[in-house]
């Protein structure tokens, strides 16, 4: 858990030091899209998820 949490901690620091806020919103997509295909992978949503992409 710790290790998942630095790499927050250090993605923060890169946006914050490097001043590439556009990169925010495409890694919440991004973790948005895995999440939703991993919860969604034994229900009944899974054929109608996986004809969108």
């Amino acid at each position: 858990m710790a290790s998942k949490l630095s790499i927050l901690v250090e993605f923060w620091v890169f946006l914050k030091v490097r001043k590439k806020w556009w990169l925010t919103p495409i890694v919440v997509l991004l973790v948005l899209f895995g999440a939703l295909i991993v919860f969604t992978q034994g229900s009944a949503l899974a054929p109608f998820i996986y004809a969108l992409f």
